[in-house]
């Protein structure tokens, strides 16, 4: 009598009572991952900083080898963690999009939109569009990550980023989103020019009072100016220096008479049209391309498709 010997089942030549990670614990690696550590990842998940290096720590077990190499300053991928983040980050971004597109399948956009932007559209460019949307959509909820680096949207769970004329990936596509052209201007309160005087020339900023801002990067926002051809960067010396998320407190400080302030003329114009603020060195205020909404060619869930496309229709009937 012959007998048939069962074989177990295996995925990837690994029995399955040895191995398969959760899509949930791949979800907490992930976490991690983008947030740098187990406090971060913790803090997005609802679950305690324990709870994510045990589960981390599972993971490892069943793989038979480290994701993470944990000091106690900080915590960072080994190669097999890196190697593996980059293979299955897309595939949970396709996930998401599946269940972003099951959720809107009877017609309704539902489901959730997160975007990466800089801080600079976070005044007056994003925000009313995002109310319009959300007006239109109310089964959307959408979380936006401010951060003025150029950081991977995938790796940060991102459907779409904005960004300033940065180089792209190839598998990226960009579409305008806000102003097409916009301008850099240098202004400064009445009282501070009645005392001070203006420049005559970029040159000049060299000896004036200067609030600076300073990006997430570490990096000072360069002034740069230009005339007929002409380019000029500057670097004067900073009274103040405040952080891009202050950026609101810059222009407090502007308003008081504390400097020469060097910004995106969308956030003077109020304050130009009612005298707070003077124009200094109009004829060498800087123009440039306006910001982009970038995302994946490979994926776009439902609610990112309706957010392009609304983003068309306001352009369109601007």
């Amino acid at each position: 009598m012959s007998t048939i010997k069962a074989r177990p089942n295996s995925l990837f030549g690994m029995p399955n009572n040895k191995f398969f990670a959760s899509l949930d614990d791949l979800s907490v690696f992930l976490a991690v991952v983008r947030g740098g550590g187990f406090r971060a990842a913790s803090r997005w998940l609802g679950v305690s900083p324990s709870t994510a290096s045990d589960t981390i720590s599972r993971l490892e077990k069943q793989l038979g080898a480290p994701l993470f190499i944990r000091t106690t300053r900080s915590v960072q991928l080994t190669e097999a963690g890196r190697a593996l983040a980059k293979r299955i980050e897309p595939v949970m971004a396709e996930a998401r999009a599946a269940l972003h597109d099951a959720a809107s399948s009877q017609g309704r956009v539902r489901g959730s939109l997160k975007l990466n932007a800089p801080g600079a559209v976070m005044v007056d460019i994003l925000p009313p569009l995002i109310d319009g949307f959300l007006n239109l959509h109310p089964e959307v909820q959408i979380e936006v990550l401010v951060d003025d680096r150029l950081v991977d949207i995938n790796a940060k769970g991102c459907d779409a980023g904005i960004r300033y004329g940065e180089h792209l990936a190839q598998d990226m596509i960009a579409v305008p989103i806000g102003p097409r052209r916009q301008f850099g201007a240098l202004a400064a309160s009445p009282d501070y020019l009645k005392i001070h005087g203006g420049p005559k020339h970029p040159r000049d900023v060299l000896k004036h009072a200067c609030i600076r801002v300073r990006f997430a990067s570490g990096a000072i926002a360069q002034w740069e100016f230009k005339k007929g051809g002409k380019s000029l960067i500057v670097d004067p010396p900073a009274r103040v220096t405040i952080g891009a998320a202050g950026a609101s407190a810059a222009m407090d400080l502007a308003l008081a008479g504390h400097g020469l302030l060097h910004t995106f003329r969308n956030w003077l114009d109020p304050h130009l049209a009612s005298g707070a603020l003077i124009p200094v060195l109009a004829d060498w205020w800087p123009e440039f391309d306006g910001p982009r909404l970038y995302f994946s060619s490979r994926l776009m869930p439902t609610p990112l498709r309706a957010f392009v496309d609304y983003i068309a229709e306001q352009r369109s009937s601007n």
